[in-house]
């Protein structure tokens, strides 16, 4: 099974690289001349598409073709006093830019909306927000030029003292999304409330892919090992939702997150860096599934942590380890 490892956002090898430099909505109003304060924010917006396409060509040098982009490419560009302001035609050729290196080196790319994204509130405005973030993710990827195969990642969301109708809520509020919303997402189970069990059973519902964190399925769980799960999981990347926008001699690949600990007593935030043991048993444990996994290492050190870990895994080859390229190994159970 062939593994391929990416990172989320930052860098913290290439220097003044950010791709999330923004404003607050307080700076942005005390600027008198609110036509030079937009412009600002899409000077800062250039940047920002900017850095990500230099993150994109480091990430190429090193063969690492997965890569979260950050949700912030556009400072305020959600906020609902800023409504009227289209920013695309000012970033019309960052974002071709970026998309076209995407399409070039067949990357893949992703967003992951924020905490605040969340389908299964019960509260109208809430709704309202939820819905025009993930228009704004998703717009973003179209001025990209990149298909529906590029996803936004979201979780399920709270429970607000009940999770059976929370849950409904989210499938409920998930069939009013428009169609190129839909195809675009991915779900993931979370640390604290849905766990794998619970959102597999929505993305099944949905005919959603799920994406499997397997630090949080370690920490908020029913009893149930990873690759109990996986075959069910693994099931739910092959619904046209799934595969919408990717080519048909090139199957999506399912998507998993890693990260490990801080601490024995913070076993929830996430450590600089991976402990490849519990990686490496997991990834031996599904490896006659499927040909490919993608992953996305979610640690503190991003693609620090990723040249870390692949110099470990390289002393794993009498272990059914086998270094393909400088961000890929290739597995056997």
């Amino acid at each position: 099974m062939i593994v391929r490892f990416g990172y989320v956002a930052m860098s913290t090898v290439i220097q003044n690289a950010s791709p999330s430099r923004t404003m607050t909505m307080k700076s942005f109003m005390n600027l008198n001349d609110r036509e030079a304060a937009i412009r600002k924010l899409e000077r800062l917006a250039a940047e920002n598409l900017h850095n990500t396409l230099r993150l994109l060509k480091h990430s190429i040098a090193h063969d690492i073709r997965v890569y979260r982009m950050t949700s912030k490419l556009i400072p305020l560009g959600t906020h609902g006093d800023l409504s009227d302001w289209d920013p695309y035609p000012a970033l019309k050729e960052g974002f071709a830019e970026v998309g076209q290196f995407v399409k070039k080196h067949e990357m893949r790319v992703s967003f992951h909306p924020d905490h605040f994204t969340v389908l299964s509130t019960p509260r109208a405005e809430v709704l309202t927000s939820s819905i025009r973030d993930l228009r704004h993710h998703t717009n973003m990827l179209q001025a990209m030029g990149l298909s529906a195969a590029m996803k936004n990642n979201i979780h399920i969301g709270g429970a607000y003292g009940d999770k059976p109708s929370a849950a409904a809520r989210f499938e409920e509020h998930f069939h009013q999304l428009d169609e190129d919303i839909k195809e675009r997402i991915t779900l993931e189970n979370d640390d604290k409330t849905f766990n794998a069990l619970e959102t597999l059973a929505v993305s099944q519902n949905l005919g959603l892919p799920m994406v499997l964190d397997i630090h949080h399925q370690w920490v908020n769980n029913e009893g149930e090992d990873p690759w109990d799960l996986w075959p069910d999981i693994l099931k739910t990347w092959e619904t046209p939702l799934a595969q919408a926008g990717s080519e048909p001699d090139k199957p999506l690949a399912p998507k998993i997150h890693v990260s490990s600990p801080k601490s024995p007593t913070d076993i929830r935030s996430h450590a600089d860096g991976v402990d490849v043991v519990p990686l490496l048993s997991f990834l031996r444990k599904i490896a006659g599934s499927t040909s490919q996994v993608d992953v996305m290492i979610e640690a503190k050190k991003k693609d620090g942590a990723l040249f870390a870990l692949m110099e470990e895994l390289s002393g794993y080859g009498n272990e059914g380890v086998k270094i393909v390229d400088g961000a890929t190994i290739e597995v056997t159970p």
